[in-house]
């Protein structure tokens, strides 16, 4: 038969620990689990998102992007095909773009002049950017944006009226 630890008056076996409380420490450990679980669960946990807006029935249409007409005056001056070898890698990848120029009649003959400074400013931007960049379908509307501007400082902002880009190619 086993012999029962020998207590004093204080609860306390001979090795110094107190014997009782087992199941009531188990108890007090798994409500504080559980109240941390739930304070983790309900403060980290994102909000619920917006509903989305349901689509127009059939038959419908949305008001369609305006578009500007184009003014009489207004002419587009095709550039050169820029090719543009893209980060420092080998040559492996590359930016092919044609560009137009918006100008007015009579600064037409000052744009195709002022071609070759163009196509540097244009080419000096485009080295810049990153691969990265170049996949991100947000990032266009910047690149035109920056192409424009590149246009204004060196035609004048009377002669630029604004770049299209005619073709794109990422290879």
């Amino acid at each position: 038969m086993a012999k029962k630890p020998d207590t004093n008056e204080s609860g306390q076996t001979e090795s110094g620990k107190k014997s009782s409380g087992g199941i009531a420490g188990l108890a007090i450990v798994a409500a504080a689990s559980l109240a941390s679980s739930f304070g983790l669960f309900y403060f980290l946990t994102p909000p619920a998102p917006p509903p989305a807006a349901p689509c127009p029935p059939a038959g419908t249409s949305a008001a369609a992007p305006e578009i500007k007409p184009l003014a009489q005056d207004q002419v587009y001056v095709e550039m050169k095909e820029i090719l543009i070898t893209i980060g420092s890698a080998p040559a492996d990848r590359y930016l092919k773009l044609n560009i137009s120029i918006v100008t007015g009649k009579d600064s037409a003959a000052k744009v195709k002049e002022a071609e070759p400074m163009l196509i540097d400013a244009f080419n000096n931007y485009l080295r810049s950017i990153e691969l990265s960049d170049l996949e991100d379908p947000g990032f266009y509307p910047h690149l035109r944006e920056q192409l424009a501007r590149r246009s204004e400082l060196v035609v004048g902002s009377a002669a630029s009226s604004g770049v299209l880009i005619t073709e794109f190619l990422l290879r």
